[in-house]
This record gives structure tokens, sequence and C-alpha cells, in this order.
């Protein structure tokens, strides 16, 4: 069961942050091209930086708690999965901490019917 360790961990981050898409309605999922942007970029250059750091010998991964699984850039499957999952509990969050608290960003719908958010 040890080999569970990091995909429980993952789990448990997605589930702590899931349930805030249909308490508060703040729609992360249903503005998935948004939602891929910013996996790309908050993802991407730190797994780039995570696969050179591994390959220079900075850190490893501790097989015995890993599926075992290891794919391009000598990364375990539960590594490349921690970029999405991070990123995406991340922007739940802060998308929870906004419908809670009214803060605005510019992108909303305007509410006087005059088109786009100014």
């Amino acid at each position: 069961m040890r080999e569970l360790t990091y995909v429980a961990m993952l789990v448990f981050v997605l589930v702590a942050t899931l349930p805030l898409e249909l308490l508060l309605g703040i729609r992360v999922y249903a503005r998935a091209r948004r939602l891929a942007l910013v996996l790309l970029c908050a993802g991407l250059p730190f797994a780039l930086w995570d696969v050179a750091a591994t390959r220079a010998g900075h850190w490893r991964f501790d097989t015995t708690q890993t599926l075992g699984v290891v794919l391009p850039g000598g990364l375990p499957l539960e590594e490349w999965m921690f970029f999405v999952v991070v990123p995406l509990a991340s922007v739940m969050t802060l998308e929870a901490v906004r419908a809670v608290r009214g803060w605005t960003v510019g992108d909303e719908p305007a509410q006087d019917g005059q088109g786009e958010g100014r």
C-alpha cells in the first residue's frame, strides 16, 4: 500500500477542492479553454524544471511510494499528475475565494446589459 502514498495525496487535494465547483458555482470546469491555458502556463515550466533537476540528480522519487510507472523525462506518473492537480486546486481555491468575497477581475459579464465586463 505504500506505493499509493503519492496518489493518495493527489486524490486528497482533488477531493478537498472539487466540491467548490458545485457548492459555489465557480465554473472552473465550464471554462475548459481558460483552465487548459492555466495548466499549460503553470504546469509546463515547472514540469520541465522538475525533469532537469531530476536528471541533474538534485532530487529523486522514492520508488516505494510511487506506482512505478515512469513517463518521458524520467518522472513518475504521479509527478506529472501533480502538475495538473495542484494548479487545478489552486485555481479552484482562488475562484472560491473570489466567489465568497465578491472579488472581480474584469472578466465577469456586465450586470447593466452593456456587453462584456469592463
